[in-house]
């Protein structure tokens, strides 16, 4: 006959099976999708696309763990805002770089500027918080470590980055260190802005014809052959940046530049 407390430890072991199987789940079809996305041509990726942001959001709904989890708290904001001031200063650096090899490309002005990279400064956020409040905490559930976790959750941001070499590694460095930042200050504010900043930094420093426009995915592979008689893209061509997963172009003025004579 069983033991009464090998009976409750087996249920136990059972019910946390269950959970651990349901955040898999929960992963692979947020992950799925969002590779669906990447590697899907025009037209249909604007429709997989909203496919994939209403999964995350109902997923995200049935198990939510709240603001402060989430990072969306002031607590160690200024604690944790040196991530910002890092990001600056590499920014910096990146940019005296960039003019003495000629490569820098900004907005004729401050208000084009803001104009240009509001949109993106924003998705910057969102990435973020798919990256922390999405995957890593879903992962912290799955590893045993939290360094584990960190590291499996920019692995896949880093993927999803793929066929782009510059941006594949920007983003498993980047998504292994902010994730462990995060898990010391669960704060998720200095994070989302200091990845603007670095998405920023790599529009006007790295020619468009280097990192193929920030593009990802199938939009990397066809990059330049699409439109190869087209001199500049807008706006209205774009889903979201690279950065955030999608194909369509980034939104930067370098391809207007780039392509004047």
């Amino acid at each position: 006959m069983a033991q009464p407390g090998a009976a409750s430890s087996g249920k136990a072991d059972s019910a946390a099976a269950r959970r651990k199987g349901r955040v898999l789940l929960e992963i692979a079809i947020a992950y799925g999708l969002i590779l669906l996305v990447i590697w899907t041509p025009r037209p249909w990726q604007s429709l997989l696309w909203w496919v994939a942001v209403a999964a995350v959001i109902i997923i995200t709904s049935i198990s939510f763990d709240g603001l402060k989890a989430w990072g969306l708290r002031t607590a160690n904001f200024f604690r944790s805002l040196w991530v910002v001031g890092m990001a600056l200063a590499i920014a910096l650096a990146a940019a005296a770089l960039a003019a003495r090899l000629h490569t820098l490309r900004l907005p004729g002005s401050p208000l084009l500027f803001i104009k240009t990279y509001w949109a993106y400064a924003l998705w910057a956020g969102v990435q973020q918080f798919l990256l922390q409040c999405f995957f890593l905490a879903r992962l912290l559930r799955v590893f045993p470590r939290p360094r584990q976790a960190a590291v499996a959750a920019a692995g896949l941001f880093a993927l999803a980055h793929l066929p782009s070499p510059i941006l594949a590694s920007a983003t498993i460095v980047w998504g292994i260190a902010s994730c462990l930042i995060f898990l010391h200050y669960r704060n998720l504010y200095p994070l989302a802005i200091a990845h603007a900043i670095f998405g920023i930094t790599i529009a006007v420093t790295i020619p468009g014809r280097v990192d193929h426009n920030m593009r990802v995915g199938w939009g990397y592979l066809i990059y330049g052959r699409e439109h190869p008689h087209r001199h500049h893209f807008n706006h209205s061509d774009q889903i979201a940046s690279t950065v955030a997963w999608v194909t369509a172009d980034a939104p930067t003025l370098r391809s207007r530049r780039q392509a004047r004579p």
